[in-house]
């Protein structure tokens, strides 16, 4: 918790008992359905929280913004962020059911009324969002196949609407073909080793009515 704090030093009460409370949480669902390793449960602030947090580095989400968290696995990147943006709408997809029932008892421990869940492949899931975000789920190209016509119209933010991907490593040959993407290190904001190669890799996107 003390890692959140270092790099949002300007939380609220309510968000650090939100944030405070998520490793309990955690720590408690994950022994009946086992959704994070041991390890990154131990390391939870670190290798999870504050990863999913490196795209609040690149953007702040303008109250009524509209985020889809594709594949959120145990909830990440999009618990973390609906905690910091609590004036956001969140929709958690995963296509796996136990996943989503450690994300939904987690949601509901914490009362977070900004986030909804559905038991879905993202292709099937209607809606428009000013942005998706993701932790590596598939290569790009997958990717922004998986979510072709989900882009709002309504520009919202400074950034424009599209993809937001917490991805590592060098990603020259699955973004070659992508020449409006912007690639943030995370490096840049944290300065744990942990992030040393990870990034946040912005695609705007176009609607498609």
């Amino acid at each position: 918790m003390k890692l959140v704090f270092k790099y949002f030093p300007n939380l609220t009460e309510d968000q650090i008992y939100k944030f405070e409370q998520l490793e309990s949480l955690y720590q408690d669902w994950n022994l009946k359905i086992n959704v994070v390793s041991r390890k990154d449960i131990d390391e939870l602030y670190l290798r999870h929280v504050l990863h999913a947090l490196g795209i609040a580095k690149v953007i702040s989400f303008n109250d009524g913004s509209k985020i889809l968290d594709v594949g959120t696995g145990g909830g990440f990147p999009g618990i973390p962020l609906a905690i910091l943006f609590p004036e956001c709408s969140f929709h958690l997809v995963d296509s796996i059911a136990k996943k989503l029932k450690v994300v939904d008892e987690v949601v509901q421990g914490l009362g977070l009324a900004n986030v909804k869940t559905t038991h879905s492949r993202v292709e099937d899931i209607d809606g428009k969002y000013d942005f998706i975000v993701s932790r590596a789920v598939a290569a790009m190209p997958t990717f922004v196949h998986w979510v072709k016509g989900k882009i709002a119209k309504q520009q919202n933010n400074d950034l424009k609407n599209g993809i937001l991907y917490l991805k590592g490593g060098d990603l020259s040959e699955e973004l070659k073909d992508y020449r409006t993407t912007t690639i943030y290190n995370l490096s840049d904001y944290f300065s744990e080793d942990f992030y040393e190669t990870k990034k946040v890799v912005h695609l705007p996107l176009k609607y498609r009515g």
